[in-house]
């Protein structure tokens, strides 16, 4: 089960990453006005999230990785908080999936960080 749970974040982040090249105007959507460079921002967001999910992969790399995905998931909450607002504002049926997305997101940052220990290390 750990094994699986460990290869499906390295997938979950590399296929993330890749979506933002396929989808970069939703994700522009999302980013919070008061940021600059949206387009920019959700390319540079995406290829994070592609390197990290690749560097999860090889043993000596993966602390560093995991400590980078708790970082990028707490910088990138405010989007998460944004798309729930848009979508709140426009009457969007889906509403509440970016209301779910939000603790989702913890559990995401909580997953994470199992492999910023040393432990978690030898075990995969």
């Amino acid at each position: 089960m750990k094994k699986a749970a460990f290869w499906l974040m390295v997938i979950l982040y590399i296929a993330a990453g890749i979506n933002h090249f396929i989808s970069p105007l939703f994700y522009a959507a999302i980013v919070p006005g008061y940021l600059p460079w949206h387009l920019q921002l959700v390319y540079i967001s995406g290829v994070a999230e592609f390197v990290l999910g690749i560097l999860l992969i090889p043993r000596n790399t993966r602390r560093f990785a995991a400590w980078g995905i708790v970082i990028l998931l707490i910088a990138v909450f405010p989007a998460n908080i944004q798309m729930m607002q848009n979508r709140i504002h426009e009457h969007h049926p889906g509403v509440w999936v970016a209301v779910i997305r939000l603790p989702i997101q913890l559990v995401l940052i909580w997953w994470a960080w199992l492999y910023t220990r040393p432990d978690s290390i030898q075990n995969k």
